[in-house]
């Protein structure tokens, strides 16, 4: 019954570390006035896609082609380095001034829902569900991406009140829209 949940909790969690999606929600979590709407938006957004994996295993990429999702969330990844991007072009803007942050929930639920589809997270989920109790490895496979998108939301706090705004703000575009191009390449 452990190793129902360590297993699929430890290869989760080693290979999420570092990947697109964490680098996300790192780089949203700079953005973010509320950081626990944006790692509810975020966990939300892990549950149901590597959720729904667990249930029903592979079949959504026999019912939509894996390279129609890749190009969606290639798509999404772009539009969000855009939306960042274009922050720049702006007049400095107040405290009361809301961009694409209004809502980090909705941010940081759109971009892991769509970055996650036939993502190896996903689809390690499915595959662990065929071997190990799938409620077991929901509570495994949650608990791993609970601990990463902490500690990205966490760091991103960090880092955004210790480096220049302006620059971070340049970065974080020039990566979204890198890797949306990534998920266009493949």
């Amino acid at each position: 019954m452990i190793s129902d949940i360590l297993i699929p909790f430890l290869a989760i969690a080693l290979a999420e570390l570092g990947d697109k999606t964490q680098l996300s929600v790192l780089l949203l979590s700079m953005k973010a006035r509320n950081h626990l709407s944006l790692l509810l938006g975020v966990m939300l957004a892990f549950l149901l896609v590597d959720g729904f994996a667990i249930v029903v295993g592979s079949w959504i990429t026999r019912v939509i082609p894996l390279e129609v999702l890749k190009v969606a969330s290639g798509a999404v990844f772009i539009l969000f380095g855009l939306l960042i991007l274009r922050e720049l072009g702006k007049k400095e803007e107040s405290e009361d001034d809301v961009n694409y942050d209004k809502n980090p929930f909705v941010s940081g639920f759109l971009l892991i829902f769509m970055a996650e589809w036939g993502d190896k997270t996903q689809i390690a989920s499915a595959l662990f569900a065929t071997k190990y109790d799938p409620w077991l490895v929901l509570v495994g496979m949650m608990a791993a991406l609970g601990l990463l998108s902490v500690t990205a939301v966490y760091l991103g706090r960090f880092l955004i009140a210790r480096l220049d705004k302006r620059l971070i703000t340049k970065v974080a575009g020039v990566l979204f829209i890198l890797m949306g191009l990534s998920f266009l390449a493949l």
